[in-house]
């Protein structure tokens, strides 16, 4: 999955980049950015206004949302992505409940209010950081740095917009003996059994994927295969965790926002969620470099992986929830404004068709965010 998709050949490296074969929530609509900019704000007034600003973004692609957040801080109209006509990233919206959970910060958390005297704008201050394994595009603004690593001594915004479920990790397949990793030829596809995982994965099993004795025998199906091996599979997180985990270490105060498909605990897939996408289909997840090859975050296990180094509460809501706590409710503007404004009115109805596709549980409303303060005292609201 790794050289798949980070290999000198991978789906991420060459090629046009993943807004050629899907959408995420920053191609569908300018009012993703406009919410990052507003949680932006909120970060900044918390942080005292400091003289710079950092919004890191892992998982860049080709650095649409930074563009976009350049654009709302220089004054400039937002950019609103590619059009329609890419399909969705399906979610699986029976697996995705809509339930939040969330903390209540320590108290001691350094919480510092707006300064004093009035700060110097955002435009001047914010420093935008992209972070992919791609070359750096030709046309992106020179405003934007462009790494291959999160940078360390991050004051600001983390931003990982579906990144951590493209973080590779391994398939594991119940067997009568317990768990056994699976297999897969990366030119065919074709899966197969192969060793009891490890001490670490087998502990990351117990405590973050449950099993019944049914789940043994049960069919899988995700997945694309040959001759599939029978039994419950599961998705092993502990590299995803690793990956928030070491992003977190990157911050020294700020906030991480993690933008993804997902599941909780008492509601992990039998058959998993692996699978492929290329040219704006949804196809078999077979590694060969050809294709996107995703599963879904096991947000809960992440979250307490964050948890753990930051030592602050996290906040853990569905992307309506949180788009609205963000001032972006998708409500139908009043029916006297189009006598007043009719232009306004129209503008008004567009931008909120725009968050009804945005919050469509069904699609990318199946997202959770996981906001992760560190050092500060920030939240959705």
């Amino acid at each position: 999955m790794d050289r798949a998709l980070y290999g000198p050949d991978g789906f991420f490296v060459s090629g046009a980049g993943p807004a050629a074969h899907f959408r995420t929530s920053v191609h569908a609509s300018p009012v993703f950015s406009s919410c990052l900019l507003r949680l932006l704000a909120s970060i900044d007034r918390a942080l005292g206004h400091p003289p710079r600003l950092d919004v890191v973004d892992v998982g860049a692609g080709r650095g649409e949302l930074l563009q976009a957040l350049l654009a709302g801080v220089s004054g400039e109209p937002a950019r609103s992505g590619r059009s329609g006509l890419i399909p969705l990233r399906a979610g699986s919206p029976e697996i995705l409940p809509t339930t939040a959970a969330a903390g209540q910060s320590p108290s001691n958390l350094a919480s510092t209010g707006p300064s004093p005297a009035a700060p110097v704008p955002l435009a001047h201050r914010v420093r935008l950081t992209a972070v992919e394994k791609a070359p750096r595009p030709d046309d992106l603004p020179a405003e934007i740095e462009w790494r291959d690593e999160i940078p360390p001594g991050i004051t600001g915004l983390l931003a990982a917009t579906e990144w951590l479920d493209n973080v590779p990790l391994d398939l594991a397949v119940q067997a009568e003996d317990g768990w056994r990793y699976l297999l897969v030829d990366p030119a065919t596809g074709e899966e197969s059994t192969g060793d009891p995982v490890n001490a670490e994965d087998a502990d990351w099993l117990d405590r973050w994927w449950p099993t019944c004795a049914s789940d043994v025998t049960s069919p899988a199906t995700a997945g694309f295969r040959a001759e599939p091996p029978t039994g419950a599979r599961a998705e092993v997180g502990r590299t995803r965790d690793n990956a928030w985990a070491h992003a977190i270490e990157k911050i020294d105060r700020g906030c991480a926002l993690a933008v993804d498909y997902g599941h909780l605990r008492d509601g992990r897939p039998v058959g998993g969620t692996l699978t492929g996408y290329r040219g704006g289909r949804q196809v078999a997840a077979v590694p060969d470099g050809s294709c996107d090859v995703t599963a879904h975050v096991a947000m809960d296990s992440v979250a307490s992986a964050g948890e753990r180094i930051a030592r602050c509460a996290y906040t853990l809501v569905s992307q309506r929830e949180g788009l609205r706590a963000l001032g972006a409710d998708g409500g139908r503007p009043p029916l006297s404004l189009a006598s007043r404004d009719p232009a306004g009115y129209v503008r008004a109805l567009a931008a909120a068709s725009t968050v009804a596709e945005l919050a469509d549980p069904a699609g990318l409303g199946g997202h959770w965010w996981l906001l992760q303060p560190v050092g500060v005292a920030v939240d959705l609201g």
